[in-house]
């Protein structure tokens, strides 16, 4: 028996032809919902519920748990499932497909990783803020000045900054829970500005050690493509104390090892979920050794 799938509905087939059907409800908000649920590479109620106690071939991955994968088999190829046949319209998928769309967006505005971007974007905001409030303090502190008329620009200072603590214990929270490796391996606060610098933790996690290592570098990297000199050795991984600490020489080859290390602990965030910190920081602790 062959299991086929299509977004209107579920067959049970043979060499003869469809057996069994269960057909998904003519709502563009129900059939949007399963094809979600396929994309996410997911089995469908349907799909457990008419395979069951049945041996059939499947010609999805995701299918594997119910069936026997084979996407190289012929039936597959010359089977014909129309929806017209079965009174599903073209108008009705159209339909379907825009509200799936739509909820694919709104499920993606909702990510955890996009909220840190913006956390830390807003985090930059207000260091600056605070950069230019004390700036324009030490300027105003030259000159003899009532302490009415300075006590609130200090009482918005001191606000902002009271602030940015509070932002970045929230970022550093946050990138613990989604991030647990990479908060481990590069700190909260470096790797949400990764995260930022790469548009998103799938992102980051399908980038190469070599472009991890220069995240937050590319005017230095694009000024040494177009005018020759030595190129960047880090990018915003500079800022961890493994790579800033160490003696100039061996800043490079820092940087490289702990880049390697971030691109597989993000892989692990995103697609393992497995908790490998452990093992990162001792490798990168043991290479460290030779250097």
């Amino acid at each position: 028996m062959y299991l086929v799938t299509r977004w209107f509905g579920t067959f049970l087939c043979d060499e003869n032809g469809i057996k069994s059907k269960i057909l998904f409800p003519k709502d563009p908000e129900d059939i949007a919902k399963r094809l979600l649920k396929i994309d996410k590479q997911e089995v469908l109620t349907e799909e457990k519920k008419i395979t069951e106690g049945a041996d059939v071939t499947v010609n999805e991955k995701r299918l594997q748990k119910i069936g026997d994968y084979n996407q190289n088999d012929s039936f597959f190829k010359k089977i014909l499932i129309e929806p017209e046949d079965f009174g599903y319209t073209q108008d009705l998928i159209h339909k379907a497909s825009i509200t799936l769309a739509e909820n694919k967006v709104e499920e993606k505005l909702k990510s955890e990783d996009l909220q840190v971007i913006q956390m830390i974007n807003a985090l930059d905001d207000l260091i600056q803020t605070s950069n230019l409030l004390s700036e324009r303090m030490d300027r105003w502190s030259v000159i003899p000045t009532p302490e009415k008329k300075i006590k609130p620009f200090e009482n918005l200072f001191f606000n902002v900054n009271d602030e940015i603590k509070r932002l970045e214990m929230q970022i550093e929270g946050d990138v613990r829970k989604i991030a647990p490796n990479i908060s481990e391996i590069a700190g909260s606060l470096i790797g949400a500005r990764l995260m930022s610098l790469a548009g998103g933790m799938e992102r980051l996690a399908c980038m190469p050690a070599s472009t991890i290592q220069l995240l937050g570098a590319e005017k230095a990297l694009f000024r040494f493509k177009k005018e020759g000199g030595r190129p960047p050795k880090h990018g915003i991984i500079f800022q961890h104390p493994l790579i800033n600490r160490s003696a100039r020489r061996n800043r490079g080859k820092i940087a490289r090892i702990l880049a390697a290390k971030i691109a597989i602990a993000a892989k692990a965030d995103v697609f393992t979920k497995r908790n490998i910190s452990d093992y990162l920081k001792e490798d990168i602790k043991q290479r460290i050794k030779y250097i």
